[in-house]
């Protein structure tokens, strides 16, 4: 398993502890599973409450985005539900240019993470 593999699924984890508290209900889907199906796709967490799906959250590494990866997103923000993007502080103006550009302004927010380590 790669690194960024190891640490995007520790993030989708974390994530999942954390989001906990919000949302009755939360589905991951770690790094080449497909365990929790939604419309067709497997995102990186399904975030629901009440049974109803209230968003679906995608966590990507500095390696995975790619222009590529906007169509990805653009596909998914048109199945009826928020679509949350968590992205490395650093590369979040890079990804608010591909969501303007792919016309997603409105249907996705994107959320920013970023590891201090402290000596």
């Amino acid at each position: 398993m790669k690194r960024e593999d190891v640490f995007h699924d520790w993030l989708v984890a974390h994530l999942e502890k954390r989001l906990s508290r919000d949302y009755k209900e939360i589905k991951a889907n770690h790094r080449g599973e497909e365990k929790h199906e939604f419309q067709g796709h497997y995102p990186d967490l399904i975030l629901s409450n009440q049974g109803i799906v209230v968003a679906i959250m995608e966590v990507e590494t500095e390696e995975s985005i790619v222009p590529d990866k906007a169509e990805q997103w653009k596909e998914l923000a048109g199945k009826g539900t928020k679509l949350m993007l968590m992205v490395p502080a650093h590369m979040k103006p890079k990804v608010m240019d591909l969501v303007w550009q792919k016309g997603l302004v409105g249907k996705v927010s994107v959320g920013s993470y970023e590891i201090s380590v402290k000596m």
